[in-house]
């Protein structure tokens, strides 16, 4: 091959590895773009004022992932209407709980080099109460019944549940006297009634049963269980085993919970599942998909949970006993919490 020949070659290639890097920054800046742009096909989203005691009736609030000018906006929508148009708070947060007037939002500060958490306490109003550091990305959030304890879970080292590369950090504080127990690995572990120490605990998931006791997932060993937390007692009792993000009904009796099953995929390893806690019976749901989530019960017989969507996550929901078909609730969205 000539001279001239491979100086034609290289040309070209240099044109054409151009041409590709040009087109995936341009692609890349047009998909930013339309995220800043209404969907044509998506919910209607406007802002509006966004409170947390709602005196119209039953509503669900979210994180809203529709494309647009208020997306990662906590918005909300009448409960019996969850595809109607949203209002949207002016508030983003990555993650979203509420109840009683009280809200968690975990929101992320973005630096030069790197971002920064933090975990923020929000009134009625969804004005700012108090702000917390948090050690890592947000996964997440509770408050519990009477709104006066709230709970966040972050990856120290990780971005996903589906390994066993990552590393949580648990907190709990109380909003009547702003204390925090930062770190829920620190709680005396009590298995099978004896003590349990080991250096690789790692806790997250809190679901509260009051201002006192709180369920939750532990990691150690390779295992993960369902334990009970007394805040009071700094304990965490385990009660059940393969437990992980679990979510307590509103009669404290029943825990829905992501299960590992065999024959899984490893990215893919979840099925949804209830635990009777008086029998300790666990039934699978009608969900047949893996759930990454923390379910929410909509009320004494439904989930609702968070599954992959074309613009981030969509809501769905499935009856708790076993029966009936997965269904969509939401699109777009995902960090539900009902009020009223």
């Amino acid at each position: 091959m000539s001279r001239t020949v491979r100086l034609v070659i290289l040309t070209l290639a240099v044109l054409l590895l151009g041409s590709v890097g040009t087109g995936a920054v341009l692609y890349a800046a047009h998909r930013s773009g339309l995220r800043d742009q209404q969907q044509a096909d998506g919910p209607a989203v406007h802002a509006g004022t966004v409170s947390l005691r709602p005196t119209t009736g039953r509503r669900l609030v979210v994180r809203n992932l529709a494309w647009g000018p208020h997306r990662d906006e906590i918005a909300t929508v009448p409960a019996d209407d969850p595809q109607g148009p949203r209002t949207a708070s002016g508030v983003k947060c990555l993650r979203f709980h509420a109840a009683a007037g009280t809200g968690i939002c975990l929101q992320a500060v973005h630096g030069a080099l790197q971002d920064t958490y933090g975990a923020v306490v929000l009134d009625a109003h969804l004005r700012e109460l108090r702000r917390f550091p948090a050690a890592g990305i947000p996964t997440r959030a509770r408050v519990s019944p009477s709104g006066h304890l709230v709970a966040w879970t972050v990856f120290v080292s990780g971005d996903s549940y589906a390994g066993t590369d990552f590393s949580t950090r648990t907190a709990v504080v109380d909003t009547r006297t702003w204390a925090i127990d930062d770190n829920l690995e620190n709680f005396r572990v009590i298995e099978d009634g004896r003590p349990y120490r080991a250096a690789d605990i790692n806790v997250w998931g809190v679901t509260f049963a009051d201002d006192d006791r709180f369920y939750a997932t532990l990691a150690t060993g390779g295992r993960t269980h369902l334990v009970r937390g007394d805040l009071a007692a700094r304990t965490l009792t385990t009660l059940h085993d393969n437990v992980e993000c679990p979510s307590l009904s509103p009669d404290g009796t029943r825990v829905a919970y992501k299960k590992r099953v065999a024959g899984a995929s490893s990215d893919a390893p979840w099925r949804l599942y209830v635990l009777d806690l008086r029998t300790m019976k666990e039934s699978p749901t009608a969900e047949r998909r893996s759930v990454d989530d923390q379910a929410l019960w909509a009320d004494a017989s439904t989930l609702v949970y968070a599954l992959p969507g074309d613009y981030g996550s969509d809501l769905w929901t499935v009856p708790a006993d076993g029966r009936g078909t997965a269904r969509t609730l939401m699109t777009s969205a995902v960090a539900p919490a009902y009020l009223g």
